[in-house]
């Protein structure tokens, strides 16, 4: 199952590498295959260099995509992670 959403990256100082790590925590026990898209880029959200080299700030939006089996369960996680700011005030 492939799933698409788009998000806002509401922490005041974006997607640095605290959030980051959060990132790969959470798709560490992911089967499915997940990228963000910023502009033109699109990575590999299993990569925290990658996520990294978005460049992602404060109100910059991204596309999500989740690819395969847990993509349900994978998109959940990674939108509640995002709206919750990865326990960040």
């Amino acid at each position: 199952m492939k799933i698409v959403s788009r998000v806002r990256v509401s922490n005041s100082m974006g997607i640095h590498t605290r959030p980051a790590t959060a990132i790969i925590k959470l798709l560490h026990t992911s089967r499915s295959h997940v990228t963000f898209t910023h502009k033109k880029a699109t990575v590999n959200a299993k990569s925290i260099l990658s996520i990294m080299m978005l460049g992602l700030q404060k109100n910059s939006y991204i596309t999500i995509t989740v690819d395969g089996d847990d993509a349900e369960e994978i998109m959940k996680r990674l939108l509640n992670a995002f709206e919750t700011k990865f326990g960040e005030n």
